[in-house]
């Protein structure tokens, strides 16, 4: 510091802004917003509607030769979330020994952008479909 400045008096002088300013800012009476980690599932269904529906169909139903059903499937019922959401995210090739329709399911259904938040918002409107039909 150089000799003889004196910053306190300077700063003090705009301590009662600085004040004004923060409790204006929390006065808003607004609640926070939702945490964007949880997923939702009417997200996860606009997801779904441009990523997994040209092969799986609107109503989760499957498209012979393009994706199985995911309305009511035992493979999607067996599976934990982190398991379906990896499962979502890595796809399945043909030539995986568990792949039992000769069909790929493309990593991320074939749409790289996706972010995790998108997958387990799909997920979520899963469980849905799962639910849709019991």
């Amino acid at each position: 510091m150089l000799q003889g400045a004196r910053p306190i008096p300077r700063l003090r002088a705009f301590a009662p802004l600085v004040s004004a300013m923060l409790l204006a800012g929390g006065c808003g009476g607004s609640s926070a917003p939702p945490d964007p980690g949880v997923p939702d599932a009417r997200a996860g269904e606009v997801v779904y509607g441009t990523a997994c529906i040209a092969c799986h169909a609107a109503d989760g139903e499957g498209i012979p030769g393009l994706g199985k059903p995911l309305a009511n499937s035992e493979f999607i019922a067996g599976m934990t979330d982190d398991e379906l959401a990896r499962f979502i995210v890595v796809g399945r090739g043909t030539t995986d020994p568990e792949n039992t329709s000769g069909i790929a399911m493309p990593p991320r259904g074939g749409r790289p952008n996706l972010s995790d938040a998108d997958v387990y918002d799909v997920l979520v409107y899963l469980r849905t479909l799962q639910d849709a039909g019991s």
